[in-house]
């Protein structure tokens, strides 16, 4: 059965991907320490597959009283209900339940798209980043975390990171299986490439971890 972010997943989501994403723990509050570097008063910021809205809650905890309206986006009603339910949100944040390929951006200073385009369809990517980068103010920033392909060896020790992490033989392969179908991961060149592409000529590298990386890409001033 394909992999799918329902009530099961929901209800066990920080724990399985704390022991599935090598340096989860690490990537999500600096993606808020970073992003926040780049909201600008006044003006939208976007959690692009949002979750429970971990991402969303690292950028709160760095942003101070600055004035904006923080939109976390994500397809699974399971997932916005329990993270509603869990926390009192500050009242800048607002959660939508749509597609994030439906979603307009508009007026952003910062865009946070953290494990999301792996589970878009290949040939959706490019006109989506595109439409972020045309939503973004001069200076705005998309921050981009993904699983990368491409490197056997990495994904190995990978696939040992969840063995020491708790999960059996057959847990890490059920959960390949999974996946396979609904997880289509891009090679590092291939996001360097489309980045460029879709209009961002400042990309860096912030986190790498084995088969998993972290990027920014700043909208020219």
């Amino acid at each position: 059965m394909d992999f799918a972010f329902d009530e099961t997943v929901a209800d066990v989501f920080p724990d399985m991907i704390r022991r599935s994403v090598p340096g989860y723990e690490t990537v999500i509050p600096l993606s808020g320490l970073i992003g926040s570097r780049y909201v600008q008063p006044a003006s939208r910021v976007y959690d692009l597959g949002c979750s429970l809205g971990a991402t969303t809650l690292a950028l709160l905890a760095q942003l101070g009283d600055t004035d904006c309206d923080i939109v976390a986006v994500d397809n699974s009603a399971a997932m916005l209900e329990r993270a509603q339910k869990d926390r009192r949100w500050d009242q800048r944040v607002r959660f939508v339940l749509n597609d994030v390929t439906d979603v307009e951006i508009d007026d952003a200073s910062a865009v946070f798209m953290n494990y999301l385009l792996q589970f878009i369809e290949p040939d959706r990517r490019l006109a989506l980043l595109s439409r972020i980068h045309a939503g973004l103010r001069p200076g705005g920033a998309l921050i981009l975390s993904e699983k990368l392909a491409g490197n056997d060896e990495f994904d190995a020790i990978h696939a040992d990171f969840k063995r020491a992490n708790g999960y059996s033989e057959l847990e890490v392969s059920q959960k390949r299986a999974a996946l396979e179908n609904v997880m289509i991961p891009d090679a590092f060149d291939i996001h360097i490439e489309r980045l460029r592409r879709a209009g961002f000529d400042d990309v860096s590298v912030w986190f790498r971890c084995l088969n998993w990386a972290s990027l920014i890409a700043v909208k020219s001033s």
